[in-house]
Parts: structure tokens; C-alpha cells; sequence
């Protein structure tokens, strides 16, 4: 299964953010991957080169490589509306992504192993696949046997009541996608107008 296996820590200086959810070392080292650390001399980056990182930025958050991520974008790019808002939208809807926005899993990795290995229902069927898009009133939860697992529900960490279009129903440990978010409801610090450029060259 495609995804990134290389060091967590490297991408989060890159960007100087925890994408990856693990920034414990950011506040010790903070500048950018490479020789000579903060001594080196660096060039101000471009306009081609700040789009790209944009588009690195989003591809690494939400787990996708690229052929994924293009093909995400074009199907953005199909949709009616902004499509840099829709291409937010699409990432949101995904249903490892919707898992970890629930609380069921503690980061993005770890919800696409729970999906891969079929703890998850969809409307009471299992989907194990990370990619697969959730539409507007579809019940996310899990499975029936992996509901009574204490090593997973021990991980669940709560909805952040912030994430406004997702339900929780703590009694069925199930949530329900209710909507597209709107982009300003998604917490995540991204510039998708950026990438809108990139791809658009």
C-alpha cells in the first residue's frame, strides 16, 4: 500500500510545522533539513518553489502521494465552486482522515492502519480502504468485533467540537459525515490557491 515510511521529524522541519503530528523536536531544531543547520546561507525561494512546498505540505498531511493527490485535484477541478475550497473538501471527505477528525485513532497514520485492517464500518459494511470518499449522512464506526477491543478504545481521544460537520454518537461509537466542510471550518494551515497555480502552469 502506498504511503510515506521515511522520518517524520525531517518533513516537519521542512515545513516548520507538525504535519505529521510529531513536533516534539521542533522547538529544539527548527531550521530546515541539511548541512551547516542555521548557518548555511539559503536563497529566497521562488514563486514556483513556494507553490511547490504548499503542495508537498498538503500531499504529507493527508497521507497521499502524488498520483493520488493529482487525481484528487482534477476531480476538484470538475466540481462546481472554488477549487481550491473543493480540493479541501475532497481530502476532508476521505474516510482515514474521517477517522482521525472522529477521534477514533490518534493521527492519520494510524487511521489508515485501522481502515487497512478492517476495524471500520461504513454504513455497516467494512471498507478497508483509506481513500474511500464518504458522501453527506454516511455512518462511519466500527466493526462489531473491534468494538469490544481495549486496546483501540483506549486510543480514542474524543471529536474536537470544532470539526463541525462530523457527528459523534459516544452510545454507538459512531459518527456520521453530515456535509462538505466549509474551508474555513478545516483547522488545517494550508494555501490551496497556491496549488491551484502550481497545477494551472
Amino acid at each position: 500500500m502506498a504511503r510515506y515510511t521515511g522520518p517524520k521529524t525531517r518533513i516537519c522541519r521542512i515545513f516548520g510545522e507538525p504535519i505529521l503530528g510529531n513536533g516534539k523536536w521542533l522547538s529544539k531544531n527548527s531550521n530546515p533539513p541539511g548541512q551547516h543547520g542555521p548557518n548555511k546561507k539559503r536563497k529566497a525561494p521562488g514563486e514556483y518553489a513556494i507553490q511547490l512546498k504548499e503542495k508537498q505540505k498538503a500531499k504529507y498531511t493527508y497521507g497521499l502521494l502524488e498520483r493520488q493527490f493529482r487525481n484528487t485535484f482534477e476531480d476538484a477541478a470538475r466540481m462546481k465552486g472554488v477549487t481550491g475550497e473543493n480540493l479541501i473538501r475532497l481530502l476532508e471527505a476521505r474516510l482515514d482522515n474521517t477517522v482521525y477528525r472522529l477521534g477514533i485513532a490518534p493521527s492519520r497514520p494510524a487511521a489508515r492502519q485501522l481502515v487497512a485492517h478492517k476495524h471500520i464500518t461504513v454504513n455497516g459494511d467494512v471498507v478497508n480502504v483509506p481513500s474511500f470518499r464518504l458522501k453527506a449522512g454516511d455512518v462511519i464506526g466500527l466493526k462489531e468485533k473491534s468494538s469490544g477491543n481495549a486496546a483501540l478504545l483506549e486510543k480514542f481521544r474524543g471529536k474536537n467540537p470544532k470539526i463541525n460537520w462530523l457527528e459523534w454518537n459516544e452510545g454507538e461509537k459512531s459518527g456520521t459525515f453530515v456535509a462538505y466542510p466549509e474551508r474555513e471550518s478545516v483547522p488545517e494551515n494550508i494555501r490551496e490557491q497556491l496549488i491551484v497555480e502550481l497545477y494551472s502552469k
